[in-house]
């Protein structure tokens, strides 16, 4: 290498760190700090994803339910068990009405996490609450140290357990029941799900969530999905209650006027 080059190079790796560093120091540059709450992340706030994780989590086109996606499946394809692919095929056929989510039921993890609607998260040191709009169904993560009860029930959200990786929270998810579905394609799990979730801000208004799913009955692996979550900043947003489960009341409440004044009396 001849002097001239020798020196252009050297002068080079002085230069490109001050000209990063000018850039950070210019409004709209700054890396922004993630909140924090006692020392770890805060994760509080109102997120949703615009991922269409949720129509299928595995690559496909476009259907008369669904619009076309890359999915968020690591590798592209779930493993499923050759067994288990007939039950798979049959929710699909059967997807308009054999979907949980068409009841009103709680959709489950982790597919209530990329379900296209908000889920509001309030944190203290001791836990995190999610409170999903869809179904107003309330999951609790506990981060004091405890373990999975030793008699458990199988639940709708199974029982989750977390501990702090740095800046990343992961969750031990299991003792599920295998009442709810990963997706509207009719991908499924049994009673037997195990799922690992890792939590991260990106920055203060991103989130990246991954999860490991792994069931002994239904896959031949554990298999990874990923997908992003954005904070609500609109003014004023709040969650709306979404009880589709009672939805078949509806004509007969509130009690109409000119029926109540015709009531025999008490």
């Amino acid at each position: 290498m001849n002097i001239y080059v020798a020196r252009h190079l050297s002068f080079g790796r002085i230069l490109l760190p001050v000209i990063a560093l000018a850039f950070l120091s210019l409004p709209g540059y700054a890396a922004e700090k993630i909140p924090r709450l006692h020392g770890k992340p805060d994760f509080s706030g109102i997120w949703q994803t615009t991922s269409a994780a949720d129509y299928d989590l595995e690559p496909h086109s476009a259907r008369i339910d669904a619009p076309p996606g890359p999915g968020v499946v690591a590798g592209g394809e779930i493993p499923y068990k050759p067994e288990a692919l007939a039950k798979r095929k049959q929710n699909f056929d059967n997807r308009f009405k054999a979907d949980p989510r068409l009841k009103g039921w709680t959709l489950g993890v982790p597919r209530g996490i990329y379900y296209p609607e908000p889920v509001q998260i309030f944190q203290r040191a001791r836990d995190l609450t999610l409170i999903h709009q869809f179904g107003h169904s309330v999951r609790t993560i506990h981060t004091n140290g405890t373990d999975h009860p030793r008699d458990p029930n199988d639940w709708w959200l199974g029982d989750s357990r977390a501990q702090w990786e740095g800046d990343t929270l992961v969750v031990d998810v299991k003792h599920f029941n295998d009442e709810t579905w990963l997706d509207r394609s009719g991908n499924y799990h049994s009673d037997a799900l195990h799922v690992i979730e890792r939590w991260r801000l990106l920055d203060a208004n991103t989130i990246e969530y991954k999860a490991t799913i792994d069931d002994e009955k239904v896959f031949t692996r554990p298999w990874d999905i990923s997908v992003i979550l954005y904070r609500h900043r609109e003014p004023n947003f709040q969650l709306v209650e979404d009880y589709r489960f009672t939805l078949d009341y509806d004509p007969y409440y509130p009690y109409p006027a000119e029926r109540a004044s015709k009531a025999p009396a008490q």
